[in-house]
């Protein structure tokens, strides 16, 4: 397939979107933490932060929202979720709908799947069970036999839930599943998880159902130690990993084959991570098969750093802490997994800058449309052109891609040679040297309608249009000097502030142009030319940026 075939292919393409909203309304897994955003710092200024942007502290457990639940969430010696390769997130899938055969507390069967669709071996399974339904931003769900004649959206998202059967995995195993992904709050049938004792009541509904439909105690149904040294030891060691907390619009797809996405968080120190996740489907007159082989052909390039708390933050902001509030082998409740609570600002690692990050009226991420997300772009590689602050201009763009109305740029400077990870690493150089755009570099973007922006350091903006002015007046002196020498003017004169300050945050965020920063990894084998890019980020209600994971397609 030849890249313009590619790129008409993914352009054309069904695209579905398959997560929940993720908010401060977002229930956690029972009992972990529940999201908490909360303003550090203003454009004006706040408490702890100093001026310059809207920035957001977090809290999570990476078990809210839409999720994937890798292999070291049982197993401590298996890989993290920055170890999987995207290719093993990502390929042809099914999508099962057996919502009509499954209630409260029931059970699926390998049989209830395979009656209705055909599974290959190495596919990826996604099961419509139909209780995204209730999912905390979905309508109420009535019931007459509950409280206020409304079934409690919590209780039915995580324990009342149909899960799989005792032979399930097995089946799994043997079918060489890549994923398994469910639209409610567990892979596992509630009742096979520390729920069981955290909610003895719904547990003992859950086993006088199974009394009534299989004539068996949960215990015989489900022997403790087989049941533990599948799910615990011998589904991670052999890779299966499952998906949790779907909805958006899964229930588009009913008994369909699609080509799946998934885009974690690259996390390096924990088990689970946020991620997006999306469904492809033919374009109009596409064979099918045909459609899957081709999307085979293509290559993924990740340009996304990985995320870990060795990771530098942008000045004054909250650098990354993890802390496990639970071990596989010490959770008191019994029947343990690995889970972490997680403490940071948005700008470390690879990120996403949404308008309200600097304009108070913009979209938060999560209210951005997931296509804006995806789209034709380029990649420019003016590495050969920058150096230590200087000033990259449209022309320099123009000369190593032809720009198109609507793309997406993504443009290479080389400063992700200089990030934490990388054996050339300058931290100083990477955070406060690195090139920026010319004062008419907005005004360009906006000429061509530019969908959104990336860069390989660690912002849009030139360090000198940034409070970092002021925090390091010897680089500010050797950047002006380098100015006056390529543009024949001093810094104040080329960039009035009160026009230039922030520029490309405070003149293009209210005209819709985002951009990511910190982008890397597989970028260093990026040619300049034309890609097909992606941005996988999580749906974050409240957030004004957010971390992803960014993708060009070759």
């Amino acid at each position: 397939m030849t890249k313009p075939n590619a790129l008409s292919l993914l352009s054309s393409a069904k695209w579905y979107d398959l997560n929940m909203a993720c908010s401060i309304h977002t229930p956690p897994w029972p009992g972990e933490k529940a999201l908490e955003v909360h303003y550090f710092k203003r454009l004006t200024g706040a408490y702890g932060g100093g001026q310059g942007a809207n920035g957001q502290l977090i809290e999570w457990s990476n078990n809210t929202g839409t999720h994937l639940v890798g292999e070291r969430a049982f197993h401590s010696g298996a890989r993290s979720i920055a170890d999987i390769p995207l290719d093993e997130l990502c390929g042809e899938a099914v999508v099962v709908d057996i919502s009509d055969e499954v209630s409260h507390y029931s059970i699926f069967t390998p049989e209830m799947i395979t009656s209705r669709v055909d599974v290959k071996k190495g596919d990826i399974l996604i099961i419509h069970t139909g209780y995204h339904k209730h999912g905390w931003d979905q309508p109420d769900v009535t019931n007459p036999e509950m409280q206020a004649q409304i079934e409690n959206k919590e209780f039915a998202f995580y324990l009342r839930h149909p899960g799989p059967s005792p032979d399930f995995f097995q089946w799994a195993l043997d079918m060489e599943l890549k994923l398994i992904g469910v639209d409610c709050g567990c892979a596992e049938h509630p009742m096979n998880t520390n729920l069981r004792y955290m909610h003895g009541r719904e547990f003992a509904k859950a086993e006088a159902k199974l009394q009534q439909t299989h004539g068996k105690s949960w215990d015989e149904m489900y022997p403790p130690d087989e049941y533990y040294e599948m799910t615990h030891i011998k589904m991670p060691k052999a890779g299966l990993r499952l998906l949790e907390s779907l909805g958006g619009q899964i229930g588009e797809l009913k008994n369909e084959r699609v080509w799946l996405m998934v885009g974690p968080i690259p996390f390096m120190e924990v088990e689970s991570a946020w991620c997006r996740v999306v469904a492809l489907q033919p374009p109009a007159g596409t064979d099918e098969a045909e459609f899957m082989a081709a999307m085979k052909e293509i290559n993924m390039l990740d340009m996304t750093l990985p995320f870990s708390v060795q990771t530098p933050q942008w000045a004054n902001y909250v650098p990354l802490s993890v802390t496990y509030t639970k071990r596989v082998g010490g959770h008191y409740f019994g029947m343990g997994r690995n889970n972490a609570h997680c403490r940071a600002s948005f700008h470390l690692a690879s990120h996403m800058d949404g308008e309200i990050h600097f304009w108070a009226a913009g979209n938060p991420i999560g209210k951005i449309p997931n296509d804006f997300w995806f789209g034709p772009g380029v990649v420019a590689d003016i590495s050969h052109l920058v150096s230590n602050s200087s000033v990259y201009t449209p022309e320099m763009i123009e000369s190593v891609v032809d720009i198109q109305d609507g793309d997406i740029l993504i443009v290479k400077t080389g400063w992700h040679q200089f990030g934490w990870n990388s054996p050339d690493s300058d931290e100083f150089r990477y955070m406060i040297k690195h090139p920026g755009p010319s004062p008419d570099f907005a005004d360009w973007c906006l000429k061509h309608q530019i969908k959104w922006l990336g860069v390989d350091c660690v912002a849009m903006e030139h360090p000198m249009n940034t409070i970092q002015r002021d925090w390091h007046p010897k680089t500010f002196e050797e950047a002006n000097q380098k100015l006056i020498e390529q543009f024949g003017a001093d810094w104040d004169t080329i960039y009035p502030l009160d026009q230039y300050y922030q520029d490309m945050h405070l003149n293009l965020f209210p005209k819709g142009v985002v951009h990511a920063e910190n982008l890397g990894n597989q970028l260093a084998e990026a040619e300049s030319g034309r890609y097909f890019i992606g941005a996988f980020i999580q749906k974050g209600i409240e957030l004004a940026s957010c971390w992803g994971r960014f993708v060009a397609f070759k």
